[in-house]
């Protein structure tokens, strides 16, 4: 994957332009969708209150809409997350990223961690949509993080992604390569978290990831005033 984009701005491929802070205003999420258009970003990452924005804003070009479900703690009901999922395909998301049931899994209730996802991925499947299961890494031991790739995988999820940015800690190489490892070459891995700079971006995606989640997307791809070109 990282051989075939060997400029900077061929990376905007496997980027999702994100932006997920609380205060994201009106402004900054049109201006997110511009510079997603401008650069060919793969899809932007939102919460669910900007969905129909960024579809109507984003409605003709490749770039797909994400939205978060659960996020960023995981521990909502799972009819709560199921719901965010169902509104945010409603309003023109074609992929969700829910937020594992964190808590379920470091307890040992993988049948509710099971569950939790199987609600979210039968929306998604329903609404066409693809599904990627944030592990939040920071949070897990290694032995966790290979049962809850094994349980998203197992369930049928498009994606393991790495973290939601707010946690102690985000993406490693270590930890992306776990996953690939544990999921295998077919199933889609993201990398998010902390990923600020072309270097970074590459050794994610040499050691297995797919996707990149980042809110620094155009530093990455050199659009920034001051970036290589």
């Amino acid at each position: 994957m990282e051989s075939q984009l060997r400029r900077p701005h061929e990376l905007a491929r496997v980027i999702e332009h994100t932006w997920l802070m609380a205060d994201a205003s009106a402004a900054r999420i049109a201006a997110l969708c511009a510079e997603a258009r401008t650069h060919g970003f793969v899809g932007v990452c939102v919460n669910g209150l900007w969905v129909e924005a960024c579809a109507r804003l984003l409605a003709g070009s490749e770039v797909s809409v994400c939205a978060v479900a659960g996020f960023p703690l995981g521990a909502q009901a799972i009819e709560t997350k199921a719901f965010e999922a169902r509104r945010a395909i409603r309003d023109g998301a074609k992929e969700i990223d829910m937020v594992l049931a964190i808590g379920a899994l470091k307890g040992g209730d993988e049948d509710l961690v099971r569950r939790d996802i199987d609600g979210v991925l039968e929306v998604c499947r329903a609404g066409g949509a693809a599904l990627k299961v944030i592990l939040e890494t920071a949070l897990l031991e290694e032995r966790e993080k290979v049962r809850a790739c094994e349980i998203a995988r197992d369930c049928g999820a498009d994606f393991v992604k790495t973290s939601t940015g707010f946690a102690k800690s985000g993406a490693t190489v270590a930890d992306v390569a776990l996953m690939r490892r544990v999921v295998g070459p077919r199933m889609g891995v993201k990398a998010s978290g902390g990923i600020r700079d072309e270097k970074t971006a590459r050794e994610m995606l040499r050691a297995g990831a797919t996707r990149i989640g980042t809110s620094c997307g155009l530093r990455i791809v050199g659009a920034e005033p001051g970036a290589p070109a």
